[in-house]
């Protein structure tokens, strides 16, 4: 038995060089996700709106759940880095809402998030291998890059609901005619979002648009 003292022991064999300070670097400006609000809820009137890292939360268990309702051999691994690096760069832009990014020139918002990306990713030895895992996922180039899209946008009507429900805000058609049931990649994810519309609110008319 070694009665070695733990705190003696080596982590590990690794070289001491710059790489902890690049890591650092990484995970301080990852850390603003936390207090990054997504915009699009608060642009619509939500109160104490979730922040970049509660979605980012949310689209991995998703994707994680999709994994496994759905058939094949996926590679977990792949999903579940997918799904944390899929809004990454919003700790360096910010989020921009459904309604900022129309604003922007065509092709623009892809650009600054590359560009983000590559800044945070920069002097990292795995740096190139997340870079090529986002691109994958952005580019949907994988069936795993298809499952996180689902995920995300199954992430984002969930919180819809959960919004419309707690809060009685009645103003976010427009996140669901976003992500409509056809627009998603495999029916495992279609049959989730028919029966969140089927949970949704029913509105009450208003007197005024009948008129």
């Amino acid at each position: 038995m070694n009665d070695a003292p733990l705190n003696d022991a080596p982590l590990n064999d690794a070289p001491v060089n710059d790489a902890p300070l690049e890591t650092l670097a990484l995970l301080m400006q990852a850390n603003r996700l936390k207090t990054t609000p997504r915009t699009g809820w608060a642009q619509r009137g939500v109160p104490q709106v979730e922040s970049v890292a509660d979605h980012t939360c949310g689209v991995a268990l998703a994707a994680l759940t999709l994994a496994e309702i759905i058939p094949g051999n996926w590679d977990r691994g792949k999903i579940l880095t997918m799904a944390v690096l899929h809004d990454l760069a919003e700790s360096v832009t910010g989020d921009l809402s459904l309604g900022g990014s129309r604003l922007l020139p065509a092709g623009a918002k892809p650009v600054m998030e590359q560009r983000a990306m590559e800044e945070l990713l920069n002097g990292l030895d795995f740096g190139p291998g997340w870079l090529a895992t986002w691109r994958e996922f952005e580019e949907l180039g994988s069936d795993e890059a298809r499952i996180v899209r689902d995920a995300d946008r199954v992430d984002l009507l969930t919180q819809a609901l959960v919004y419309e429900r707690n809060t009685g805000t009645v103003n976010l058609d427009e996140f669901w005619r976003f992500a409509p049931p056809e627009s998603f990649q495999f029916p495992q994810s279609r049959q989730l979002i028919e029966e969140l519309l089927a949970r949704r609110p029913r509105k009450t008319p208003n007197p005024q648009e009948s008129r």
